[in-house]
């Protein structure tokens, strides 16, 4: 990628001098805090040493609703607007390994994300974009290996070199137990196709990342942002060590291994959030792990803004309370970014609103100076004092779990679950008790301030997928692909990696909701305990 060229000085030809010299170290603190400069363990102050003065964050806008088509021409729109990466959502059936024409579909068809049945949506996903030349991130779990497997399949036939795919699929399947509740297999399975995944992503795919290990939905079902951290690297770390017992060493996937946060309204405490992650990651690998490889410990992570902080009520606010969440993620030093769209409290975000959330981001990254200057705020007594709090209790909660026999044990329990429970629950009453002031909820309040309408999806629209589906397992080779799903049970049986049979069973024919199904059948289903 081309490098940038920032601006070294103000627009009143001041210097920006973002890292101390010589003569200005004397007269700080960082040596003795601990905080070396940027691109130095423990990335406190980030990653990279120049950060986005030389090359700025990805801006990778969600999309995916009602059909593959209307998603591709929304991809395209997001390409042709500026956007540098895709990000897929995709609908609750496929989430779930479930086909369009499953009676537990019904209703819930391209409703939030685009419903992906077979390879040929796949191929109509991203029909005339370059996967070749495009990052993409793909939100799915239970299902990641089918959905990573038709992503191959669709880049074979594009004639895209495997080696050359460049993106995330997120596969955070202990997130879906203890907070968003769309997983399928019981956890031993589940661990087993995330570390299948990373096995062959490392020997096939290696600029993939094999997982974003996701705090995000975490925040959003209530936990507190030192929740989040303590949580979100928990569960980074036992994927990790499950990763080494099936025989990985830790720099064959670590390099690889990324996270998604949410970013919410405190300004400083978001900041503080995401330098005290970097520095807790990079303690905690090399402290279990000892790796060789310096990017093994290296925190990189995509951030969202808070969908659970948009109101239905004066819905342009949500544009304000997004740029200051965008701002603050940028001064916390993410990887890539997606803003939200003001009107996701009401539907589906529309075209108009889709711009303006990508535009957010380009007048942060070109007309604020903040990506000119590697984390501006270090040194400032509020966000330092923050960073070491935030790090210290998030590594008390860990212990903590640990304590208590690690992850898996606890989320069979409901420990996390409860906890992110009372969290939700704490955050509720302030609102009510005005504790907390949501401008135009409880304070600032207006008549008819609601939008009148939002995007509509066209309910015909499921029963043209259920139809397309239908005809093409009416033109199929039948016989192949009932041979292609007794290999693929035959793989789940014994021990071996699952990928290359996956993706042959997709290429044969074979749909999304057929594979999981044998899956299913082998590997049986399961019900995470609530925590309340």
């Amino acid at each position: 990628m081309k490098k940038r060229s920032s601006r070294s000085t103000t627009r009143s030809g001041l210097p920006r001098n973002d890292v101390p010299t010589k003569a200005t170290l004397a007269d700080t603190n960082y040596p003795e805090q601990g905080h070396p400069l940027p691109g130095n363990p423990p990335y406190t102050r980030g990653i990279h040493t120049g950060m986005y003065k030389d090359r700025l964050w990805t801006m990778r806008q969600y999309a995916g609703f009602s059909t593959a088509r209307e998603t591709n021409e929304r991809f395209k729109l997001l390409l042709n607007s500026g956007q540098t990466g895709l990000s897929v959502a995709f609908d609750l059936p496929t989430q779930l390994g479930l086909d369009s024409d499953d009676e537990d579909s019904l209703g819930e068809v391209g409703k939030v994300g685009v419903p992906i049945d077979t390879l040929e949506d796949m191929e109509v996903l991203f029909s005339d974009i370059d996967l070749g030349n495009v990052s993409t991130s793909m939100t799915i779990n239970a299902p990641a290996t089918t959905l990573l497997a038709l992503y191959v399949a669709t880049a074979d036939k594009q004639g895209v070199a495997r080696e050359s795919l460049r993106g995330t699929v997120q596969n955070d399947i202990l997130k879906e137990y203890i907070a968003r509740g769309l997983y399928i297999y019981p956890p031993k399975e589940s661990i087993r196709l995330t570390t299948d995944l990373f096995e062959w992503c490392n020997a096939n795919t290696p600029k993939w990342n094999t997982i974003s290990v996701s705090g995000y939905h975490i925040r959003e079902a209530g936990s507190t942002a030192v929740e989040e951290v303590a949580l979100t690297l928990a569960n980074g770390i036992f994927y990790a060590q499950e990763a080494v017992k099936s025989g990985l060493e830790i720099d064959d996937f670590a390099p690889r291994m990324s996270f998604f946060f949410g970013c919410h309204n405190d300004f400083f405490e978001e900041i503080s959030k995401f330098r005290a992650a970097r520095e807790l990651w990079y303690e905690l690998v090399n402290e279990r792990f000892e790796p060789k490889n310096p990017k093994s410990s290296q925190l990189r992570f995509h951030t969202q803004t808070a969908g659970v902080t948009l109101t239905a009520q004066q819905p342009m606010n949500n544009a304000v309370r997004v740029s200051y969440q965008a701002l603050s993620a940028v001064l916390g030093g993410t990887q890539s970014l997606h803003t939200n769209s003001y009107d996701e409290a009401i539907g589906l975000p529309t075209n108009e609103s889709v711009k303006i959330a990508l535009r957010t981001q380009q007048i942060i990254a070109n007309e604020t100076g903040v990506s000119d200057v590697v984390d501006p705020l270090a040194g400032s007594y509020h966000v330092e004092e923050l960073t070491a709090l935030i790090k210290e209790n998030a590594r008390k909660l860990i212990n903590e779990i640990e304590q208590k026999g690690g992850v898996l044990d606890c989320l069979k329990i409901g420990l996390q679950q409860k906890m992110i429970h009372e969290s939700a629950w704490k955050e509720i009453k302030d609102i009510e008790e005005k504790n907390i002031l949501v401008v135009g909820v409880n304070c600032n309040i207006e008549n008819d301030e609601q939008l009148k309408s939002g995007m509509k999806i066209n309910s015909e629209n499921e029963k043209k997928q259920i139809k397309k589906l239908e005809n093409y397992k009416l033109n199929r080779d039948g016989n192949l692909v009932s041979h292609k799903l007794q290999e693929l049970r035959e793989i789940c049986q014994g021990t071996d990696n699952i990928m290359p049979t996956l993706i042959e069973t997709l290429k044969s024919g074979a749909t999304v909701g057929e594979v999981n199904g044998v899956m299913r059948e082998e590997f049986g289903t399961w019900v995470s305990p609530s925590g309340v």
